[in-house]
Order: structure tokens, then C-alpha cells, then sequence
């Protein structure tokens, strides 16, 4: 539906027709205490929404979706849905679950073919309250708030809004017009969103509350990339997740296609933004991209059908190696990454075995350009931006789980600035959390 006019980045696969998802909904088993909707970290209720598409009460199914859940779409293309609403399904046990995720997205996308409102907005409260940060945290928080007559305010501090899920996923994933539906949704409810509008001085996030919002919620995100060695910098062909599909969102394919055609490019890391990196760099023409994770295959953190993809692109998976350094020559060029096999230890407390690394089994993979996708921080300093919120030793918040407040009355945080790197519904949650919680603390103030 939606295009991307650069060759191989022709946008998100086609989602469901109107007879797909009611075909695929009429398999629902019609649970009594739906297991799928206990299992939506965002409370999404498909259980509800499928019941309702299934007795063709689409605009009702549509409103459960929005009404429970502003980023419906987005969680309806990004959500692993597998392993949580899925995986649930009653029917598994008869065949297959159903694919509760593509309904989902139908739904959403059903609802802006046919301009279809579900929200008006609230009569003013006189309430404003700030939202630091426009990713999935912060939109949801801000149209909980909304909804209920707040005045909300998101400071943004790049040029759009979005955060992760605009300028951390490829196109063919999630594609931007997609996210600019829900984003309209969320400014009819009354949200202005300032982009270019960073609150990074010392302590201007609290000072929020000295310039009249009854209440502040930090969203920042984590985005500074984790390195495998921080003393590395300036180096040819070294980069790393974020600048990377960075240059891919702002649509850099031509400068990024010279760089890549021809070459060897290896990716480290095992998760989904791994998985991303190397998928899109094989599009792009790189002649080999390796995919060089310390564990194996099934212990990846990407999902099933995310790695499977991969292998499809061309992607090589040289597993059971963990890297250690980088090859530099004397112009700053990277040449390589070293390595050293690993075999698996024991399970830990996580259940996952452990890589160990094989003594005199060090080896130099080949490489021209190396991408570093080995998970994402705090920026150095935030905690400057609030200086008496108490964060831990990896500079993330410490927030109430019930509440999502801090150790400063009036402020909230959610998302990845909170849990890490974590999902988009899971930071959906956060918002509407911290929404619920901000608005019992305005009336308990009225009161």
C-alpha cells in the first residue's frame, strides 16, 4: 500500500484485505477469557477486536484497537507478535494461531481508507503537562492525556517526530506515511508536538514545572550506540546501528549504495536492529554481509521470521564467534574485525547458555565496512537534564512500575530511558501508565 520508489526498498509488504482478515478473525475460537488479550503488553484487546470484526462490527473492532492503543498500527507491523498475543492463541492447538497482528494492522488502516474518526476532541481541563521525547512512550502518554482535556506539549528534539520507530527501522519495515496517519490522529486530539525543540540544558527537564505544566514526562530514549570498543573513533567503514539506519530513514541510498556495492560488510550483533542492518546492506548491493553474533542461531534475539528473511536476502550468519577488536591500516580504514570462536556454557539464571570463548581460536574476518549493532544507551550527560531524578549506573531512569513516577514529584518517565532497549508496546504501556497516573495526581491536587 505504501511505496518507496528506490530499487529494493519498495516499501511495507501488502497487509490483509477486508475478506483476509474477516476469513482469518472467523478462526478465532471466541474464547470466554481470551488468553491474547492477557498476553498485550499495551492491553490492545484482540480478543475484543476480533469478536467484533468476526460479528462484522468493523467501526466497533477499529475503536477497540484506537481506543486502547493510539499506536495500533505501528504495533500491528512491528509487534513480534508471535511469542505474545499469538503464541496465546487457543486455536495453536489445533492447527495455527491466528494472525492476530495483520488483523490488527487491517483494522487501523481499513479505518484511514475510510477517513473513519474514532475520537474527538476533549473539552479543555486546564491542565498542560509536558512530554520530553515524540518515540512510542511519549505519543501514547500524550493522547492518554488529551483525551481526558490536558493541554500536551512534546518537546522533540529531531527534526520529526517518531523517535525509534521513524529513524530506527528500515522502510520496507515500517514505512514513515504509515506513522504519519497515527501521528495526525494524535494532533486532532489536540497534542502539539515541537520538533527541533531539544530539553537538554542542565536541569531543564524539571524546570518544565517552574514554567507551568502540572506535570512532566521524560521519554527520552536511548541513543547512543553501545561500542565494542569506545576508544575507537573517526575510522573509514566503521559505524555503528544508529548512523547507519539514520541515513537510511533520510532516504541517503545513493550515497549509501556507493559505499556498500561491491564490498564486505559485517554487521555484529543478534538482535532485530542487527537483523535490519544487515538486510538493508545486502539490498544495497554489498557483494557479502555477515551477520557475526556469539551465540547461536535459535539464542538470537531477533525473531524466527526476521532471521529467515535474512538468510533470503543472502545474508551470511557466522555464528558461535564473538568479536574483540577491529583491523585498522595506518589511514584509518578499517580492514577487518577480529574474532574468537565461542562454544556454549551452561544456562544462567536467564536460561540462556553462556558463550565462552575457545582459547587459540582467534581469527580475522575480512571486512570494509563494519556496523556496530550491539544495543543502544543513555546519552553521556542526560542525567544532567534532570539532575535530581535518580537514575541507576547505566543512566536510566528509575521510575515507579505502578506509576511510572520518579524520584521528583511531578515527574514521569517511561520507555527504553526506563526499561532499555525494549519493545514498542511495552513503551506503549508506559505512556498510558504514566498518563493514568498523572491524571489521578492533577485531580487528587483539585481536590
Amino acid at each position: 500500500m505504501f511505496v518507496n520508489t528506490s530499487e529494493n526498498f519498495t516499501g511495507m509488504t501488502q497487509g490483509f484485505g477486508l475478506d483476509q482478515a474477516v476469513a482469518e478473525a472467523e478462526r478465532c475460537l471466541l474464547c470466554h477469557d481470551a488468553p491474547c488479550s492477557k498476553a498485550c503488553p499495551a492491553d490492545t484487546d484482540p480478543g475484543t477486536f476480533i469478536r467484533k470484526l468476526r460479528l462484522k462490527n468493523v467501526t466497533g473492532a477499529i475503536r477497540t484497537i484506537k481506543e486502547n492503543n493510539i499506536l495500533g498500527g505501528a504495533c500491528g507491523v512491528l509487534c513480534p507478535a508471535a511469542r505474545l498475543c499469538e503464541k496465546e492463541c487457543c486455536a495453536t492447538g489445533i492447527g495455527r494461531p491466528v494472525e492476530i497482528a495483520k488483523i490488527q494492522r487491517f483494522l487501523v488502516e481499513h479505518s484511514w481508507e475510510r477517513n473513519f474518526k474514532v475520537f474527538e476532541p476533549a473539552a479543555p481541563n486546564g491542565k498542560s503537562v509536558a512530554v520530553v521525547g515524540s518515540g512510542p512512550a511519549g505519543l501514547s502518554c500524550a493522547a492518554e492525556l488529551a483525551k481526558q482535556g490536558c493541554q500536551v506539549t512534546i518537546f522533540e528534539a529531531r527534526p520529526e517526530a517518531g523517535g525509534v520507530i521513524r529513524y530506527g527501522v528500515p522502510s520496507y519495515r515500517y514505512d514513515v506515511n504509515f506513522l504519519d496517519h497515527e501521528l495526525r490522529e494524535i494532533k486532532e486530539l489536540g497534542v502539539e508536538i515541537r520538533c527541533n525543540a531539544p530539553i537538554r540544558g542542565a536541569g531543564e527537564a524539571e524546570n518544565l514545572l517552574q514554567k507551568g505544566y502540572a506535570a512532566v514526562f521524560v521519554a527520552t530514549g536511548l541513543w547512543d550506540a553501545a561500542r565494542l570498543n569506545p576508544e575507537v573513533s573517526n575510522v573509514d567503514g566503521l559505524m555503528t546501528s544508529v548512523e547507519y539506519l539514520a541515513s537510511l530513514r533520510d532516504e541517503q541510498f545513493e550515497i549509501l549504495r556507493n559505499k556498500l556495492k561491491g564490498s564486505t560488510v559485517a554487521v555484529i550483533g543478534g538482535g532485530s536492529v542487527a537483523i535490519d542492518c544487515a538486510e538493508s546492506a545486502a539490498k544495497l548491493g554489498a557483494e557479502d554481509v555477515y551477520l557475526v553474533y556469539r551465540r547461536s542461531f535459535v539464542q538470537m534475539p531477533a525473531e524466527e521470521v526476521e532471521r529467515i528473511e535474512a538468510l533470503a536476502a543472502g545474508v551470511h550468519f557466522l555464528l558461535l564467534n564473538q568479536p574483540v577488536d577491529f583491523v585498522i591500516n595506518h589511514h584509518r580504514k578499517i580492514m577487518g574485525l577480529r574474532l574468537v570462536r565461542t562454544r556454549l556454557d551452561a544456562a544462567v539464571g536467564s536460561g540462556r547458555r553462556m558463550p565462552k570463548e575457545i582459547p587459540g581460536s582467534e581469527w580475522v574476518l575480512n571486512a570494509d565496512i563494519v556496523i556496530e549493532a550491539i544495543g543502544n544507551q543513555a546519552e553521556s550527560g542526560s542525567q544532567n537534564w534532570y539532575p535530581n531524578v535518580a537514575v541507576d549506573r547505566n543512566r536510566l531512569i528509575q521510575a515507579d512500575a505502578e506509576t511510572r513516577q520518579t524520584s521528583v514529584a511531578g515527574i514521569f518517565a517511561g520507555g527504553d530511558i526506563v526499561r532499555g532497549p525494549a519493545l514498542v508496546v511495552d513503551a506503549v504501556n508506559d505512556g498510558k501508565v504514566a498518563a493514568k497516573a498523572i491524571l489521578e495526581q492533577l485531580s487528587q491536587q483539585e481536590a
